[in-house]
């Protein structure tokens, strides 16, 4: 009997009930083992610079929005719109769009992960909308459009960014 089972630490023939000989049990996250020396690394409070970039590209995204949502209220108010109600519904709609894209760059300068994926795809939007000014012959528009565009997704790219805007990792017990 005095021979050790292979690992255990244990006589040959002998359990223990009070540790359980399960993998799961013998793995710590790596994660809950860092302490507060990784809480001081990175504070919560802190956000990249290049976030704060991409936020404040993205309000003034919406405030474009603005101006084209009012420049459209004046045109359907002065009758130069094909149809009243489709000048109604579109500056509607550009209104409550502005609205939406101010709220999730909000979201973003706080650093809100779900953030990221409608900021990507605003970006795409007003990358397509940006080509479409540009073959209209309305530079004026299209350029600025283009230029917030790639303003926003880089600093929403960068690597500074990301980390701030990934979800915690979930911790098993």
């Amino acid at each position: 009997m005095a021979a050790r089972a292979k690992g255990t630490g244990q006589a040959k023939g002998r359990r223990s009930p009070a540790k359980p000989n399960t993998p799961a049990a013998s793995k710590v996250p790596a994660a809950t083992t860092a302490g507060p020396a990784a809480a001081a690394a990175s504070p919560a409070g802190e956000r990249p610079a290049a976030l704060l970039v991409a936020a404040a590209a993205q309000v003034i995204e919406a405030a474009g929005l603005c101006v084209a949502a009012a420049f459209g209220a004046i045109a359907t108010a002065d009758g130069k719109s094909s149809q009243t109600a489709s000048g109604v519904a579109l500056t509607v709609l550009a209104v409550a769009a502005a609205v939406g894209i101010a709220l999730i760059a909000a979201a973003l300068a706080k650093a809100r992960p779900w953030s990221r994926t409608p900021t990507a795809m605003t970006q795409l939007f007003v990358i397509i909308g940006g080509i479409a000014l540009l073959d209209g012959d309305r530079p004026e528009w299209g350029v600025p459009a283009l230029l917030l565009a790639a303003t926003c997704l880089v600093g929403l790219l960068t690597p500074a960014s990301l980390r701030a805007l990934n979800r915690p990792s979930v911790q098993r017990q």
